[in-house]
C-alpha cells in the first residue's frame, strides 16, 4: 500500500474482516456509508420479541443476548431490513463502533502510540471519600504500575485483553488503549474509582449489542460514564438501544469521545443531546485535523501528543491467552478524541469531589470552545 494515500473506511473493513468475518459494508464511500455486524438487528429489552414477531419470516433466532439473527440469505441486508420496520419498532442494525485512536483517512502506519518520551512522575495516591466512580468502557485493562495497587483495580476487575490478536508477534492497533486511558484518568482526577468494562477487542472494535449490555451492566453506582468509540448511521440517527440505554442514566453525566474521522457527521453515542461530546486539540487550543467536529461537539481538551501509561507485548513474543502474555509496562505518548475525552471526564469528576452536583459540576466546567 502507498503509505502516502489516505485509507478509506471500505480499506479498513477489508483488513478487519480477515479476523472479524461477519462485518458489512453498507453505501462504502457514500453519504450513509455504516459498518453492521452480517445479519443481525438489536432492539432495547422491551422490543425485543415484538421486533422479531413482526420479522418472523426473515428471522433465523433470537439470542439471549437480545441479537436478533437474520435468515442467512439476509446476511448482507439488516441496514435495510430494519429500515423496513423502524416506524413502528425501536430498531436497528447492530452497528460496529470503531475505537477513539483509529485514525480514518490516515495510512495504516500512522496513530499507533510513540514511546520516545521521558518517563513523567507516577499519578500522586488518593482515596476519595465519598468515592467518585467513573465506568471506563474500553479495551482490557492491565495492572499497570500507575494503578494496579488501588483499592477499585482489585475490586472491579481488570478484564485483560488479547494484546496480539493476529499472531503478527507485535501489539494490534488498539492494544493497550484502556490502559492509556486510565493512565490520563488517574493523573489528572488521582483519588477517582474506576469500574472498568472491556467492551472493544484489540483491534479497536465493538458494536451496538455489546456496548448497550455493558451500559446496562454498569448502572448501578456510576457518577460518570466514559465511553471511546462510536459509529456513523445510515440515517445519521442514533442507534435506538443505545438511545434506549442512555436515556436510563439521568444520574450520571455521559462523556464520549467524538471519534476521529475529521468529519462533521453525526458520531453515535456522542451526538446525542445528554452527552458530552469531546473533541481534541493540540497545543495551540486549535481542533486536531483527525478531530470530529460539528455542532453537536460541545467539548474539546488537548488530545494531541498524550503522554500516559502503556503496555505492550515484548517484542516477537505473541500471546493468545488473555493476561499471560509476555508484556512490559512503560509510558507512551498518543493521540485521539479518547484521550481528550478522559481528560474532561477526570475534570468533571474532581469537581463532583468536591461536593458539586453532575449539574452544577457541567455548568461550572469550562468545557472549551473550538478553535478551527
Amino acid at each position: 500500500m502507498d503509505i502516502d494515500r489516505p485509507m478509506r473506511l471500505a480499506e479498513w473493513a477489508s483488513r478487519w474482516q480477515g479476523h472479524v468475518p461477519d462485518l458489512v459494508l453498507h453505501d462504502p464511500d457514500g453519504p450513509r456509508e455504516t459498518l453492521v455486524r452480517a445479519g443481525q438487528l438489536v432492539a432495547p429489552p422491551n422490543a425485543i420479541q415484538p421486533v422479531a414477531d413482526e420479522l418472523r419470516r426473515w428471522v433465523d433466532h433470537v439470542e439471549p443476548t437480545g441479537r436478533i439473527r437474520l435468515r442467512a440469505e439476509l446476511r448482507d441486508r439488516p441496514v435495510e431490513i430494519a429500515a423496513d420496520i423502524a416506524g413502528r419498532y425501536p430498531v436497528g442494525p447492530n452497528h460496529v463502533h470503531i475505537g477513539g485512536p483509529i485514525v480514518l483517512g490516515t495510512p495504516a502506519w500512522q496513530g499507533g502510540p510513540h514511546f520516545d518520551v521521558p518517563t513523567p512522575p507516577p499519578p500522586m495516591v488518593e482515596e476519595w471519600d465519598p468515592p467518585v466512580t467513573v465506568a471506563v468502557l474500553d479495551t482490557g485493562l492491565y495492572p499497570h504500575p500507575w494503578f494496579a495497587g488501588r483499592r477499585w483495580f482489585d475490586e472491579w476487575g481488570h478484564h485483560p485483553e488479547v494484546l496480539d490478536l493476529d499472531l503478527a508477534g507485535n501489539d494490534d492497533r488498539q492494544a493497550g488503549h484502556a490502559t492509556f486511558v486510565v493512565g490520563v484518568l488517574v493523573r489528572n482526577a488521582p483519588g477517582v474509582t474506576l469500574r472498568h468494562h472491556r467492551v472493544l477487542s484489540s483491534m479497536g472494535l465493538t458494536d451496538d449489542a455489546t456496548v448497550a449490555a455493558a451500559l446496562r451492566a454498569l448502572r448501578s453506582r456510576t457518577d460518570i460514564v466514559l465511553l471511546t468509540s462510536g459509529c456513523h448511521t445510515a440515517d445519521n440517527q442514533c442507534p435506538p438501544v443505545l438511545a434506549h440505554e442512555f436515556s436510563q442514566w439521568a444520574d450520571a453525566v455521559v462523556v464520549t469521545a467524538a471519534g476521529n474521522g475529521g468529519s462533521s457527521r453525526p458520531y453515535w453515542p456522542a451526538a446525542l443531546p445528554d452527552v458530552i461530546a469531546v473533541t481534541a486539540t493540540d497545543h495551540t487550543g486549535t481542533i486536531a485535523a483527525f478531530s470530529n467536529r460539528g455542532p453537536w461537539v460541545n467539548a474539546t481538551a488537548p488530545g494531541v501528543d498524550v503522554v500516559s501509561s502503556h503496555v505492550g507485548l515484548i517484542t516477537g513474543t505473541p500471546g493468545t491467552t488473555p493476561g499471560m502474555e509476555a508484556r512490559q509496562y512503560s509510558v507512551a505518548r498518543w493521540s485521539g478524541t479518547s484521550f481528550a475525552a478522559a481528560k474532561i471526564a477526570a475534570d468533571l469528576a474532581r469537581l463532583l469531589h468536591v461536593g458539586h452536583t453532575p449539574t452544577d459540576a457541567l455548568d461550572r466546567h469550562s468545557l472549551g470552545q473550538p478553535t478551527l
